[in-house]
């Protein structure tokens, strides 16, 4: 079972993303703060549970938390102040939009600028340690993944009901067929087929 606190303090948010890698759609960050006697052993990382488990566990976190919120950074601005800049800034604004200030922030990788006054710890794989961040890692995805749907109705053929925007193989083909969307980031290339590995694998 994950940790569920890392600082001892009653309202400890965490705080992760999704969608950082992806060719097309926004990034998405989630910010979560769990009762401190929370517990919940099926909570790990989203990339490592199955979409039908990640919708469960949505809900469970959803009834279950003191606070959360979810926000989003378009494609465009993704292309104006790059991908880490918009990572932070969809963090930031995601912790803006809690209902209850948090007294700490556990942040999942090692790239995060100071929020306020607030003292924060960032953890590498922190989705993979401490409940608090799985549990935006959670709610991250599967926002993100419900809006990747949607806008897959307007163009169907690039599959983004399946591939969430990532670089997989069929949709590098599907660009070279078609070309870029108003969707797409403009400022992100498809440079080696190590990277597409990696797309794949983070769908």
């Amino acid at each position: 079972m994950l940790t569920n606190n890392f600082s001892g303090l009653k309202f400890e948010a965490g705080v992760d993303e999704a969608g950082r890698g992806s060719l097309a759609g926004p990034v998405t960050a989630s910010s979560v703060i769990l009762p401190k006697d929370f517990n919940n052993f099926e909570l790990n990382d989203s990339k490592k549970l199955s979409h039908k488990k990640r919708l469960y566990l949505k809900k469970v976190i959803e009834e279950n938390a003191i606070a959360y919120s979810v926000s989003f950074i378009d494609e465009l601005k993704i292309d104006q102040i790059n991908i880490l800049n918009s990572t932070i800034l969809a963090m930031h604004n995601s912790l803006s939009s809690l209902s209850i200030i948090p007294d700490f922030i556990l942040v999942d990788g090692n790239k995060f600028r100071q929020y306020k006054d607030i003292p924060y710890k960032c953890i590498v794989k922190g989705d993979q340690k401490y409940q608090s961040i799985a549990a935006a890692s959670i709610l991250a995805k599967t926002y993100r993944d419900i809006y990747m749907k949607k806008i897959d109705n307007e163009f169907p053929e690039y599959f983004w009901k399946d591939n969430k925007g990532y670089g997989t193989s069929n949709h590098i083909k599907m660009i070279n067929k078609y070309g870029l969307t108003k969707y797409h980031r403009k400022s992100f290339t498809i440079k080696t087929k190590q990277l597409n590995i990696k797309f794949e694998h983070e769908v």
